[in-house]
């Protein structure tokens, strides 16, 4: 069994193949609302995440596998990360270990490029304005993303304080044909994409700022009770999820507009419709905000621990056959 660090997760699957990849197997066929529920167990110093999945990758090669994911709230003050965690892969027939991969980094990689998948769907071709809540691993990583798909030129990035804001901003890496500002939250009036990649358990910001042509992704929870977005954000934007059964289990952000009659679930809209463009399917208002609420799910990881293995074993074979 092989292992697969971080670095080698990133070496092996640029941003835009990942992003690529979760489209193409979405477009191919695999449902969401088949996936397996996340398995959360609560310990004394945070929780344990279970995540099974089966299923192909985009070339077609079949795989099982699962991560399990720890979340320790009290890590940071301690100098270690909040989240931590493991992927083992498995072949599909014989179910024997095939690599055991960095949980994080795949994680870190999976959801920016589920993001900028949806957003490439969502988001009017020119968005050049980015508003980045957070300043984490995965503030940096969706950035990656969404340069992947947009031309972006400026990304204000939004902390809990100005001075937050600042430092935050003095952490991104030099990025070219990017200005980096800090900015506050009032900032997503101008903004063509927001990401909101906080721990945040009430909303960032004010919706009515929002202008009509704004794709949000929300990434930052998948708990009914946490939430990044407001009532207002939610009621007037078209609101696309991974699955709905996903999305009204764990996704707060709508539970909780949901729970008061406010949203039918039925008006979720399935990423996966819009990838395939099915006649008659379900279409995007363009005169209003789109909402991207992503909660994270087990065929992700999949597909993209198993794109990261064809690839590194792909480049072994090369190297054999020279």
């Amino acid at each position: 069994m092989k292992t697969i660090d971080a670095a080698s997760v990133a070496a092996a699957l640029p941003m835009n193949t990942a992003i690529r990849a979760l489209q193409q197997v979405l477009r191919d066929g695999l449902d969401p609302e088949a996936d397996p529920p996340r398995g959360v167990v609560p310990v004394d110093h945070g929780q344990l995440l279970l995540m099974p999945a089966e299923g192909r990758t985009a070339r077609g090669s079949a795989y099982a596998g699962v991560k399990i994911a720890t979340v320790a709230p009290d890590n940071p003050a301690r100098g270690l990360p909040r989240i931590q965690g493991r992927y083992l892969l498995l072949d599909a027939e014989t179910l024997t270990p095939l690599a055991l991969l960095d949980g994080v980094a795949l994680t870190n990689l999976r959801t920016a490029a589920m993001s900028a998948a949806a957003a490439d769907l969502l988001a009017p071709p020119d968005a050049s304005r980015l508003v980045l809540f957070g300043g984490g691993p995965q503030a940096h990583s969706h950035l990656a993303a969404l340069r992947a798909i947009r031309p972006l030129t400026q990304v204000t990035v939004v902390g809990r304080t100005p001075e937050r804001a600042r430092q935050l901003v003095d952490g991104f890496p030099e990025t070219a044909g990017v200005r980096l500002l800090a900015g506050a939250p009032d900032a997503v009036a101008d903004a063509d994409l927001i990401a909101c990649c906080t721990t945040a358990r009430t909303p960032l910001f004010d919706g009515t700022l929002l202008p009509p042509h704004a794709t949000v992704m929300a990434v930052g929870s998948h708990e009914p009770g946490a939430r990044e977005v407001d009532d207002h954000t939610v009621r007037h934007a078209t609101v696309v999820v991974e699955s709905r059964a996903a999305a009204t289990r764990e996704a707060g952000d709508l539970i909780q507009v949901i729970d008061r009659g406010l949203l039918d679930p039925a008006q979720l809209l399935p990423l996966a419709d819009l990838v395939r463009h099915r006649p008659g399917g379900p279409a995007v208002d363009g005169g209003r905000p789109r909402l991207f609420k992503s909660v994270g799910m087990a065929w992700e990881d999949l597909v993209l621990a198993g794109t990261v293995y064809e690839a590194i074993e792909s480049g072994r074979a090369d190297q054999s056959a020279r």
